[in-house]
C-alpha cells in the first residue's frame, strides 16, 4: 500500500533516513519524542518535500507517476493544513463533491451531524475536538484506500480521542484492504489501534515489531548491581544506569522469567520503548 524505501532528507544538521512499508488491511503507528522526524517522514511518503534520495511507492505506483485518480485514494490529516477556518461544514461539503469522485455528500453530512459538529457555524468557532473529528471525517469521506495520519488526537481529551479512535476502526471495518498510517504521542491510541509499530529517533528507524508481540514479549528488567553482573545480557536491547542499578530493555520476558525468576520485571509497552531507544547513554555509561 505504502512503500518507503532508502529515503534520505537533510536539513541542516537533521537528516530523515527512513524506510518503512504499510501493508493492505493494516494499522500501522509511527512513534518517537517530538522532533525525531515523524512529520518529515509522512511529508516525505506524500511528496511534499523533494526527496534527498531513496523511493515513495504508494499504491503499487512511484509517488511522482500518481494520477489524479490515484491521489483521490489517498486521505490525509497533517497537523499544518486543512481547510480555512473561514467556511462551514456545509461549505466544505460542496468543495469536496467538486472534489472527489467517490465523495456522498449525504453520507458525509450524517457522520457530521452524528459528530455534533454543526453545519452552518464557521470552522475557526469550533473546539479543537471538533477540528480535528471534522479533519478525519473529511480524509475518510472518499473511499480512499489509505490514510495518512500525522498526530490526528494531539491535544484532545479522552471523549474526543476514543470519538476518532472509533471512527478509524469503522473505516477499516468497511474494507479488509485499508491502511492506515497514524502517528500520536498517546501510547494507549496506538496499542489498541495498530497492527504494527515503527520508531523513530533523530530520522533513524530504530524498530519496527508487531504491537502484540510488543506488549506480550517485550519488558523492563530492574537488576540491581549484583543481578546485571550476573545475567545473561544478550536479549538485552538496552540498558540504562538507575540509582538502584540498572533498568534494561528485552524483547524476550519469557526467557529472563523463566530463568532469572528473582529479578524485577515489568510489562513493556509503548512509553517504555521510546524512552529506552531513544535514550543516549553519557561517557560509561551502558548502552
Amino acid at each position: 500500500m505504502l512503500k518507503i524505501d532508502h529515503v534520505v532528507k537533510k536539513y541542516g544538521s537533521f537528516t530523515l533516513n527512513c524506510d518503512m512499508e504499510i501493508r493492505p488491511g493494516c494499522v500501522t503507528g509511527l512513534i518517537g519524542k517530538n522532533g525525531a522526524g515523524k512529520s518529515t517522514a509522512f511529508k516525505a511518503a506524500l511528496g511534499l518535500i523533494r526527496m534527498d534520495s531513496g523511493t515513495v511507492e504508494i499504491l503499487g505506483k512511484p509517488i511522482e507517476q500518481l494520477s489524479a485518480a490515484d491521489r483521490q485514494k489517498i486521505g490525509v490529516v497533517l497537523s499544518d493544513s486543512g481547510f480555512s477556518t473561514f467556511l462551514s461544514v456545509k461549505d466544505i461539503a460542496i468543495i469536496l463533491d467538486n472534489m472527489y469522485d467517490k465523495f456522498d455528500r449525504n453520507v458525509f453530512l450524517e457522520e457530521c451531524h452524528k459528530s455534533e459538529l454543526p453545519f452552518d457555524k464557521k470552522i475557526k468557532e469550533f473546539s479543537t475536538g471538533m477540528k480535528a473529528k471534522l479533519k478525519v471525517l473529511i480524509a475518510t469521506s472518499h473511499d480512499a484506500s489509505l490514510l495518512i495520519l500525522d498526530e490526528p488526537t494531539v491535544g484532545l481529551d479522552v471523549v474526543a480521542r476514543d470519538e476518532i479512535l472509533d471512527l478509524l476502526r469503522g473505516y477499516m471495518e468497511q474494507d479488509e484492504n485499508r491502511s492506515i498510517l497514524i502517528s500520536s504521542h498517546i501510547s494507549s491510541d496506538l496499542e489498541t489501534l495498530c497492527d504494527d509499530l515503527y520508531m523513530i529517533d533523530h530520522g533513524t528507524i530504530l524498530l519496527h515489531e508487531e504491537t502484540d508481540v510488543l506488549l506480550s514479549d517485550y519488558a523492563l528488567l530492574k537488576l540491581s548491581q549484583e543481578q546485571y553482573d550476573r545475567i545473561d545480557r544478550q536479549y538485552l536491547l538496552r540498558c540504562k544506569d538507575e540509582s538502584y542499578g540498572y533498568a534494561c530493555l528485552t524483547n524476550q520476558k519469557q526467557y529472563y522469567a523463566e530463568n532469572y525468576p528473582d529479578i524485577v520485571m515489568e510489562k513493556g509497552g509503548i512509553d517504555d520503548l521510546i524512552l529506552m531507544m531513544a535514550w543516549s547513554p553519557k561517557e560509561g555509561e551502558q548502552l
